[in-house]
């Protein structure tokens, strides 16, 4: 399988699944082949097949929302690992998690070393990981905007977590959202810039865009 990225530090597979244009990926330690999955969305074939042939450390969720959740059986049926899920989102996971996720945490596969990072909004228990020049951002941040919001309170939590843990990070950072195509920080900052300097309705929630909400 040709991976989506790939240097002397880490090799991504990127893994397009099931009918909501969910993506799954995993990632891989060049040296030992050891790698870590994130996330199980329906129709997981490729992804278990590109898993298979690795050897796998740690399945987590960024989020508990069922297209993410819907492969969770198969593939944990062909796949031996330990599950991480955030204490928050553990609630709706379909069996016992075997660690809960924390901001700061590191989780490790080989000399490859994924940093937590805590992000609730989206859902309460949401996480993004990094390595690197890579953001996986599940269903937090997107190009064009963040991931969808139930309330104002869950918007302005989302923008929080954003901007003051995944902004900070280097502007070369590329995103690997939870849906669709990657994106940039830099894009994303800047865009989000625009958002920032306009002003906008209190009852503001839902699927917003930086340049057009």
């Amino acid at each position: 399988m040709t991976p989506h990225y790939q240097d002397s530090q880490v090799t991504i597979h990127k893994l397009k699944c099931g009918p909501y244009d969910n993506n799954a990926y995993v990632v891989v330690c060049p040296q030992t082949n050891e790698s870590i999955m994130i996330d199980t969305p329906p129709d997981p074939g490729k992804l278990i097949e590109a898993a298979q042939a690795t050897k796998v450390q740690s399945l987590v969720i960024t989020h508990n929302h069922f297209d993410h959740l819907e492969g969770f059986g198969q593939v944990t049926s062909a796949i031996e690992a330990r599950v991480g899920i955030a204490e928050a989102d553990a609630h709706a996971l379909p069996s016992e998690p075997d660690f809960l996720m924390k901001d700061g945490d590191e989780l490790k596969a080989g000399t490859v070393t994924l940093k937590v990072i805590s992000t609730p909004g989206h859902t309460p228990g949401s996480v993004c990981l990094s390595i690197g020049t890579h953001l996986f951002s599940g269903d937090t941040l997107f190009p064009g905007g963040p991931g969808k919001t139930g309330t104002p309170a869950n918007l302005k939590q989302i923008i929080a977590g954003i901007t003051e843990k995944l902004f900070v990070l280097n502007d070369d950072v590329t995103i690997y959202p939870g849906h669709g195509d990657d994106g940039d920080l830099k894009t994303a900052k800047q865009e989000y810039g625009v958002f920032a300097s306009r002003q906008h309705p209190a009852d503001l929630c839902g699927d917003v865009l930086w340049l057009k909400s």
